[in-house]
């Protein structure tokens, strides 16, 4: 990686070094400088058309003006942070400016200016970078121009493909400032805008804000779904990747099998959604198991729980447990066969209408009659269900909104989450598991180190649902079929 401008000259021959953002670059002479600001192409990208998100972006952004009438709106995108030293992570956009805009750019900001009359709603303006200064050398000697991390759309292209108008962001913190009324922020973002905001804003305002939004994004639009089902068609391909190289896994580790995946991620979408559970033997028994460094053995299973995130940045979020040389035995099939029904028992249960809380309910309700009847715990049922004593085993909930985020509309009022009811449009998970640790004296030994769940993304339709993910085998003889015709 290169991280300073090369020399022409000796170091005591040098001019006086100029500061950049990430280090310090040799001086530059004023004949190197000169012939800098010339002999560069026109590249203004004319005749651009919207994005095909720009149409559901605007009317997203005409209820969220609708619902706050006469206050200055601020959503900001997010800055870089910092990995080490002088490199900084992937930048991935704000949830919230996401779904306003269309627009993945750092450092960009949505503002939604009160018209003097509050019911003609707001202006709407997007603060960004322009493209980079050629006569002031800005492109070439700052650590954050184009020469250094590429090229940016200007202003007017991006007016063109956003369909807001556009400024340049380092006007926004003067406009701020001197800004009167009610204003409202998303924070967490960007310090440098909460700073400028800071005599203008509250935090329960600003809450407000945030779970409006959280919950505006709970049924999804045309444009949505079609995202989400790339999202899991990539990840069934990512799926079959990983399946395909279990040999090559065993010999190394679960790196093997992160690896595999993420490739799938990378070529056909932005990333993954969040970071994959590569989890062999048992490291399936713990739920967020993302270290991914331990070994892959014939005769355990592998929980591989992993969603490919589009270049949109909808996420997908399934899980398998697979047994790794392509055969269940007797007792990791019992207890995968209970999820499955489980599962089932909860797809079943997701239509419009419903309680949200109904198909975590009808799971449970399965895996508790499994531990019952297998001596795990004492019966009847209904006593282990009134005192959650199966959740020594089951663990979590068997599902969460899906979307932009993984754990979509997280900000949302109980009251209209998971107090809430099922709406055609919505999507979600369904992902029972059953998980007996490896120190569990509870359980018979033969148990223990076992883990199991299965996950699939499902969308709320006028009649019932649609499993996203049905492409990917679930029940214990159709994974063995699938798995064995992949790797012949």
């Amino acid at each position: 990686m290169t991280d300073e401008l090369t020399p022409e000259t000796p170091a005591e021959e040098e001019q006086p070094i100029k500061q950049r953002k990430n280090g310090l670059y040799p001086g530059v002479s004023d004949e190197l400088a000169a012939n800098m600001k010339s002999g560069w192409a026109d590249t203004e990208l004319r005749e651009l058309e919207p994005i095909e998100q720009a149409p559901n972006a605007a009317r997203r952004r005409a209820a969220l003006s609708a619902r706050f009438p006469g206050e200055r709106l601020v959503i900001p995108a997010g800055n870089l942070k910092t990995r080490s030293n002088d490199t900084e992570y992937s930048f991935r956009a704000s949830t919230e400016y996401v779904y306003l805009t269309g627009d993945q750019t750092d450092d960009s900001v949505l503002v939604l200016e009160p018209r003097a009359d509050a019911a003609d709603g707001h202006e709407e303006t997007i603060y960004r970078l322009p493209r980079s200064n050629r006569e002031n050398g800005e492109f070439w000697l700052n650590g954050m121009g184009e020469l250094w991390v590429g090229r940016r759309h200007s202003l007017a292209e991006s007016e063109a493909l956003l369909g807001v108008p556009c400024k340049d962001v380092r006007e926004l913190a003067d406009v701020l400032k001197e800004a009167t009324g009610p204003v409202r922020v998303v924070r967490g973002h960007d310090a440098g805008i909460e700073t400028a905001l800071t005599d203008k804003i509250t935090a329960e305002r600003d809450e407000e804000l945030r779970v409006f939004l959280s919950e505006a994004r709970a049924v999804k639009d045309a444009f949505e779904i079609g995202e989400l089902q790339k999202a899991v068609d990539s990840t069934v391909r990512g799926f079959e990747d990983v399946v395909k190289v279990l040999d090559k896994a065993e010999a190394t580790s679960e790196r093997y099998i992160e690896g595999t995946f993420f490739l799938r991620a990378r070529v056909e979408g932005n990333d993954v959604g969040y970071g994959s559970i590569c989890a062999a033997g048992p490291h399936a028994t713990t739920l967020h198991w993302v270290r991914n460094n331990g070994q892959v053995r014939s005769g355990d299973l592998l929980l591989l729980d992993a969603g490919v995130e589009t270049n949109t940045l909808y996420t997908a979020d399934v899980t398998r447990t697979l047994p790794i040389n392509g055969r269940y035995s007797d007792l990791q099939r019992k207890i995968y066969d209970a999820v499955y029904e489980a599962q089932e028992a909860g797809i079943a249960a997701v239509k419009p209408g419903a309680a949200f809380r109904d198909f975590h309910d009808a799971s449970q309700r399965v895996l508790t009659e499994k531990l019952v009847e297998w001596g795990l715990v004492e019966g009847p049922v209904e006593r282990v269900l009134e005192l959650g004593l199966q959740r020594r085993w089951t663990l979590h909930g068997t599902g969460h909104m899906l979307g932009l985020d993984v754990h979509d509309c997280a900000a949302a009022r109980t009251e209209a989450y998971v107090n809430g009811t099922l709406e055609p449009g919505m999507v979600l998970t369904v992902e029972p598991g059953l998980y007996f640790q490896a120190d569990d004296l509870t359980v018979p030994e033969e148990y223990r180190g076992i883990g199991v769940r299965i996950e699939d993304d499902l969308l709320v339709t006028e009649d019932g649902n649609r499993n996203l993910s049905a492409a990917l085998p679930r029940r214990s003889d159709e994974v063995e079929a699938w798995m064995a015709g992949l790797t012949k």
